[in-house]
């Protein structure tokens, strides 16, 4: 049985582009986990439901649990009834099931690993999978290497097919956090690529496979409205923002020690800045998309005084949303004399001439105003010749602002006059939302990252060079902040964080964006 070439759901132009998986089998490490719950599994379905894989896929989940594979069809089924983005679809389901299989063990088991094998063996043959194999490490970093040699010492790794005329591939696919610091993603970097080659290891940046952040090289290089200004001569600043309104809520153990800055500043935001800073590279191929990006982290500049360029903070106890919330030292687990941070905010600069005299200025942080991601290009204010009589503060600084979530899309901020008899200009905005604007319903994140492992295209993976870069931008930050006596700064749940960051922009004469 095939997927129907009719399925309303498949996007035409994935079928034109030849974007469609070829036989294969994706193995998920850490399968009973959430984001394999939540975000994987589900996500996998999507792309069956859009005719995007094809009847020769297998999916194996790998775990402890006593599981037959008859149980975990089953559990995956809730899992995709409760998160999938697409309808439910009972032919599609029972295609793409039939190729589930349940490996259990744990990662230092070298039973399993053999039955592992014996199982990718098995699909081969009755799925016809090819011997193409993508292992997926949704697991805590300290067990790549386990798992790797694993992989390695039994044969997983290497590219050999029971068809002896096939040429197989098997790539691996790593979660952050690449490491803790400089040395723990080199140490790891050598890991995993002692296994797989280089080009063989991709690198999950989730906010890389939204339609918002994609969007932004299309808007800056496919318009030419927006690029002759995109530089200092016309840019005053630029602010990148990650806001949730939720606490840490129940990762104590990942999130101490942690922090905002390593779990969100070091990959998610400094990809944005990447993105919104670099050139137009020759191509969107891996190797040019990377270069260019990899340009602007090697370019970034870390201030002279990095107490006057940096904050952070802790939530406090308090009212948030009509709900009394525990402090972030009151969360289950946590040491009360913790220091980590869980709002944190840089400055940088970029010594290139695009952007020579332009700061960026990163901030992440949990329990804020409200649940928000998004780059805010903002400019220089004109000279308002004409307008000495308004009211300076009816007349802000154009900005564009490109949401990458929840409500994706696009806001240019610009003056205009005020109707009636006299000439009063007031800050107005022209919004373009996905929603409103296309019939097409954006993927998830993880459907198009998932499909471009298998169709092994890395142009949205960062490579190790540049998780390196993020890495030397954030090391000095952390260091400076671990010499501290003084715990991260209180700030209340539902405000815009602590009072430390509104200081660091107003040394600078600007004020945060409130999204």
């Amino acid at each position: 049985m095939a997927y129907s070439t009719q399925n309303p759901l498949r996007d035409r132009r994935d079928r034109r582009l030849n974007r469609i998986a070829g036989p294969s089998a994706l193995v998920f490490f850490g399968v009973t986990g959430d984001l394999a719950r939540k975000k994987l599994l589900p996500a996998v379905y999507d792309l069956a439901n859009r005719g995007l894989l094809p009847p020769s896929f297998a999916v194996v989940g790998f775990g402890r649990r006593d599981w037959t594979n008859e149980q975990f069809v089953q559990e995956v089924r809730s899992w995709v009834e409760s998160n999938a983005r697409t309808e439910f679809d009972e032919t599609v389901w029972q295609q793409l099931s039939s190729g589930f299989r349940f490996v259990t063990g744990g990662f230092g088991d070298d039973d399993a690993f053999i039955q592992l094998g014996e199982t990718l063996q098995e699909l081969e043959r009755s799925r016809g999978t090819r011997g193409n194999h993508a292992f997926y490490l949704s697991i805590p970093p300290n067990s790549f290497e386990q798992v790797c040699e694993q992989l390695s010492r039994h044969g997983l790794a290497t590219k050999e097919s029971v068809e002896q005329d096939t040429e197989a591939w098997r790539r691996v696919v790593i979660e952050k956090p690449f490491g803790h610091n400089l040395a723990s993603a080199r140490e790891l970097n050598a890991i995993v690529e002692k296994v797989f080659p280089p080009d063989s290891v991709f690198r999950i940046d989730h906010y890389l496979g939204k339609e918002t952040v994609q969007n932004l090289l299309a808007l800056r290089f496919a318009n030419q409205l927006f690029e002759p200004l995109w530089n200092a001569n016309h840019v005053d600043h630029v602010q990148i923002t990650m806001a949730e309104d939720i606490g840490i809520g129940g990762r104590a153990s990942y999130y101490d020690g942690v922090g905002a800055a390593r779990d969100v500043i070091q990959n998610h935001l400094l990809q944005l800045l990447a993105l919104t800073a670099m050139e137009e590279p020759i191509s969107f191929d891996a190797d040019h998309l990377r270069a260019e990006k990899e340009k602007v982290l090697a370019a970034v500049d870390l201030p002279e005084d990095l107490s006057t360029a940096s904050a952070r903070g802790q939530y406090t106890s308090g009212w948030q949303g009509g709900e009394d919330v525990v402090g972030f030292l009151d969360e289950e687990g946590f040491n009360p004399d913790s220091k980590t941070e869980t709002y944190a905010a840089i400055r940088l600069d970029i010594k290139t001439r695009r952007w020579a005299g332009v700061p960026f200025y990163l901030r992440a942080g949990k329990r804020l105003g409200r649940r928000v991601t998004e780059i805010a290009v903002v400019f220089k204010r004109a000279p308002n010749m004409l307008f000495r009589d308004n009211n300076e503060a009816s007349i802000g600084q154009n900005a564009v602002v490109i949401r990458v979530q929840p409500d994706e899309g696009a806001t240019i901020r610009f003056g205009s006059k005020v109707p009636g008899t006299q000439m009063e200009v007031r800050d107005v905005t022209m919004d373009f939302g996905y929603g409103h604007s296309f019939t097409e319903s954006s993927p998830e994140a993880y459907e198009r990252l998932i499909l471009d492992v298998l169709l092994g295209e890395p142009p949205l993976f960062p490579r190790h060079e540049e998780v390196e870069l993020s890495w030397k931008i954030l090391d000095p930050f952390e260091d400076h902040w671990a010499g501290l006596d003084a715990q991260p700064e209180p700030y209340e749940p539902g405000s815009w964080g602590p009072a430390g960051a509104d200081e660091l922009m107003a040394r600078d004469g600007r004020t945060w964006r409130r999204p």
